[in-house]
């Protein structure tokens, strides 16, 4: 299938040929599809802190967090294309309501004051340009190029001494959580075509939140790595091949950023997307719960570590299992296989240890309000024990009438709001690919050059790149979740200047 110049650019690529022909069978054969249980609820695998104790949560995160090597992690790399969908659709004329939203208020956006200069440098004045003129200044070369810029670059929120971006917001709210002793680090992984603008923003703007803030930041990039690109393949599952007979590899989405988070050295990592960001006046409940869900994970974090202490030795008492047996039940939400009872002692001693030693994550769950994406479920795993996951309706089989009633059963959203633990009780880092499922990802259908193509996605960072971590979901409140899917989201008053 693969010729020596094949093999040469597969290698190059940073891949094997083992890993191509894995990605080729996938496309055969499919993906199997996740089986969930129930619903994660309140109560039921999905923690509520009453709001009593809050101030208890973030005096106990305040008092140990300097204690902590801590990291916030940023995905930044995505293209703002499709939040400018329908303008884009407008500059084609064909307008719409959102279209009309958007020049009735256009003094409302924080680029504003941008748009007007570019406009002005052609002539025109922004109050009496026609929308074409106004369109291709904002999305297009000609202008402020908005269409193909990342959302982390973009201006999102008004204030008194000028507009920020998300990353610049993301410093800001970083300061109040990801500070050890005045240190704050920040890492966002971003694509090499706008990588000099990242650099060139933090340069710009670095100095003064610091002297603002009173802290010091290490900001750190990175990109997708060329080896978790995954091969596409034509719709007979032949090996698709660019006009000058190369292969054509894509990139894998979001769950390749598990080889970036591999990467950073930290006890503590924060994970949520650039565009979940909201101006100062509501960081606070934000904040706050970021550093409940930094408790919750310390506090499960040193559980672990002692009952690995416990099961280290060779003769280890019925009572200790017992107690590790609750602790996973209880508190991890890890149930064993059927037939586990049937073990041996050595077998079920086994299984503790596996589950114990994992990395561990806190994720933050909002209510429900229709938002299409993931949600909170238990789920069965390979080895036919069941845990927490994370699930997207794509990973779930859709034509079978229980599984698709069971998904539509969730009372909670996954706003992509979670604190990773990355190390072992010796404080050695975990390789985190080998905590992936390998069976997890997605079959698209894309074109190139006018041909029809299949492409593969990996899993999702927190859905299948994560599916053997040690999962607790706690409720988080909806504010804590406002990002911006299109231009006009930044209307909401979430969004605004109070």
């Amino acid at each position: 299938m693969f010729t020596e110049q094949d093999q040469d650019q597969i290698l190059a690529q940073g891949a094997s040929l083992n890993q191509i022909d894995e990605q080729i069978q996938h496309f055969v054969n499919g993906f199997p599809y996740l089986h969930v249980i129930k619903a994660a609820t309140v109560g039921d695998g999905l923690i509520r802190v009453p709001e009593a104790q809050l101030t208890s949560y973030t005096r106990r995160y305040d008092e140990v967090s300097g204690d902590y090597s801590l990291m916030k992690f940023v995905p930044a790399s995505g293209a703002a294309t499709r939040m400018f969908k329908s303008l884009f659709a407008a500059l084609e004329g064909k307008s719409d309501k959102a279209t009309d939203e958007f020049f009735a208020r256009l003094p409302d956006f924080a680029f504003y004051e941008d748009l007007k200069a570019v406009l002005a440098e052609k002539g025109l004045d922004i109050e009496s340009a026609d929308r074409q003129a106004v369109l291709k200044a904002l999305l297009t070369e000609e202008g402020l190029d908005y269409g193909s810029l990342p959302k982390g670059l973009l201006k999102f929120h008004k204030y008194p001494d000028g507009p920020r971006t998300p990353v610049e917001e993301h410093l800001v709210e970083g300061a109040a959580y990801a500070n050890a002793n005045g240190l704050v680090r920040i890492h966002f992984t971003v694509s090499p075509e706008h990588a000099e603008r990242f650099d060139k923003l933090i340069a710009d703007t670095k100095g003064d939140y610091e002297a603002w803030l009173a802290v010091a930041f290490d900001i750190g990039f990175s990109e997708q790595k060329k080896a978790t690109d995954t091969i596409s393949v034509n719709m007979d599952n032949t090996p698709f091949r660019n006009q000058d007979g190369t292969l054509l590899f894509r990139p894998a989405g979001h769950g390749a950023l598990i080889e970036n988070l591999n990467d950073i050295e930290a006890d503590l990592v924060f994970i949520k997307n650039i565009d979940n960001v909201v101006p100062d006046e509501l960081k606070e409940t934000t904040i706050t719960y970021k550093k409940v869900l930094g408790t919750v994970l310390l506090d499960t974090q040193q559980q672990l570590f002692r009952f690995q202490e416990l099961l280290a030795g060779e003769d280890v008492s019925e009572g200790y299992l017992a107690e590790v047996n609750e602790f996973l039940r209880q508190q991890l939400s890890v149930l064993p296989p059927e037939q586990f009872d049937q073990w041996s002692k050595a077998e079920k001693l086994d299984y503790y240890r596996r589950k114990l030693d994992r990395p561990i994550r806190v994720c933050g769950m909002v209510q429900n309000v229709g938002e299409p994406g993931g949600g909170p479920f238990w789920a069965q795993n390979s080895d036919g024990s069941v845990s927490l996951q994370i699930v997207e309706s794509a990973q779930i089989d859709m034509s079978n009438a229980q599984q698709k009633s069971t998904f539509e059963t969730a009372t909670h959203f996954n706003p992509v709001d979670l604190v990773c633990g990355l190390r072992n009780r010796h404080g050695e880092k975990y390789n985190l690919p080998a905590y992936r499922d390998p069976q997890t990802g997605f079959i698209t259908q894309k074109s190139k050059d006018g041909k029809d193509l299949k492409a593969q996605e990996l899993p999702g960072l927190w859905n299948g790149a994560m599916a053997d971590w040690n999962t607790i979901f706690v409720e988080v409140p909806l504010i804590t979740f406002n990002p911006v899917k299109t231009v006009n989201d930044l209307l909401r008053k979430e969004h605004q200047p109070a």
